[in-house]
């Protein structure tokens, strides 16, 4: 069994939630990967992992990760959603033709997020950036109405 960074282990119990062998593949199979996977795709690594895993398990998991800001989801048009872990602040751009999903920098948000923190009185604890669209490679396949 692969290690699991022992500070995503510490806030999984710190918010009530047991370190588990299959909870422990699947954060496995995120940390090894930097691309997004759909929750078949964990599900089919982590079983290398942990032969008893299971697909209903891997979905669970993958809500608790997400509401606690460890794994972030990312919506695809063909896979629905994808997960990877979160890596601070993320910005996406999502082809959809192919499902690519690409990550890009943004630090011009500072002042917008500053700016709704202000105006609004919130927290703002990170933010999450997703626009659509067509990749070059799909631009040059056909334009943008195929």
């Amino acid at each position: 069994m692969d290690v699991v960074d022992s500070d995503i282990a510490q806030v999984l119990r710190h918010a009530g939630y047991r370190v588990t062998r299959p909870r422990m593949a699947i954060l496995s199979v995120l940390q090894e990967n930097r691309e997004y996977l759909s929750p078949q795709e964990i599900h089919r690594r982590g079983r290398e992992r942990y032969q008893g895993l299971g697909l209903v398990t891997v979905y669970r998991t993958l809500q608790i990760l997400d509401g606690l800001g460890i794994a972030r989801r990312v919506h695809t048009r063909d896979r629905c959603h994808s997960y990877a872990l979160a890596r601070g602040d993320r910005h996406y751009l999502v082809c959809r033709r192919c499902g690519q999903v690409l990550e890009f920098p943004c630090d011009g948000l500072v002042p917008l997020v500053e700016s709704v923190r202000q105006e609004t009185g919130y927290l703002i604890e990170g933010h999450l950036l997703e626009m659509t669209g067509l990749c070059s490679e799909c631009q040059s396949q056909g334009g943008a109405d195929r």
